[in-house]
């Protein structure tokens, strides 16, 4: 859909030149907006049944209204809005239920998708992520920032890895359809006394590990494990954003 100029956002000063906003592709661009209101909704910037107006929004983005409410429609199909008649797109609460049901939904799919994996996940590549995942664990050279831009980019790529490798698409358009959710939730429970968890990354890691382990031996019963142990410990982490939200929840 092509929107018309009258449709076009004003240009709020700071924005990048046209230019240099022309070099991304819509789509790329309406993604960026995805993750960065979704990462704003589950750290608490906006309130539930805050209305996100479309006008406003294109102005913070310096797009017009199209890809705002193309943004706002995928964030209504994993849950975190909702689009009322008369009101638009409203922020949707969520609590600790919510939590434990998004852990639950991530650990069958993401262990049905391990399953039918394993055996299928490039050699190389395993043997890549075993590497990397212990470089996690025992480098020194490793701090701050660098580490847990390491930590989320590996942590990303196993998963990818697994879900491509599973062999049925129905199961990685669903996996792929909400893992903007999981990974927006990992990143908030991070941060969310205002310094990444240096300890879970720590033992993400480890999990991981046996993760790609039991990938590497071909041992399906295993990996399914492996891989239930490592969601399952994520609510641990992910319910105390619960309390470190916004007040006006």
């Amino acid at each position: 859909m092509i929107s018309s100029d009258d449709d076009a956002a004003p240009v709020p000063p700071g924005a990048p030149p046209a230019e240099d906003r022309g070099t991304r592709t819509p789509r790329g661009r309406r993604q960026e907006i995805v993750e960065a209101l979704l990462n704003d909704i589950v750290a608490g910037q906006f309130a539930s049944g805050e209305r996100l107006i479309t006008e406003d929004l294109a102005r913070r983005f310096a797009v017009s209204h199209t890809p705002i409410r193309e943004a706002l429609s995928t964030l209504a199909g994993i849950g975190v809005v909702e689009l009322r008649p008369n009101r638009g797109a409203v922020v949707r609460r969520m609590g600790p239920r919510d939590l434990i049901d998004l852990v639950h939904v991530r650990r069958a799919l993401e262990c049905e998708a391990i399953r039918r994996a394993c055996g299928r996940v490039s050699t190389e590549l395993l043997d890549h992520l075993a590497w990397q995942f212990g470089r996690l664990l025992t480098a020194r050279d490793l701090r701050g920032q660098r580490f847990v831009d390491l930590a989320r980019r590996l942590d990303n790529q196993l998963h990818d890895a697994i879900a491509s490798a599973c062999g049925n698409a129905l199961l990685v358009t669903e996996l792929n359809r909400l893992k903007l959710l999981f990974r927006a939730v990992r990143d908030a429970a991070w941060r969310r006394v205002g310094t990444p968890q240096h300890r879970r990354l720590l033992e993400e890691a480890d999990e991981h590990l046996a993760i790609v382990a039991a990938l590497q031996a071909g041992d399906r019963r295993q990996a399914h494990r492996a891989m239930s142990r490592h969601i399952r410990t994520a609510i641990r982490y992910w319910l105390p954003l619960m309390s470190s939200k916004s007040p006006s929840e």
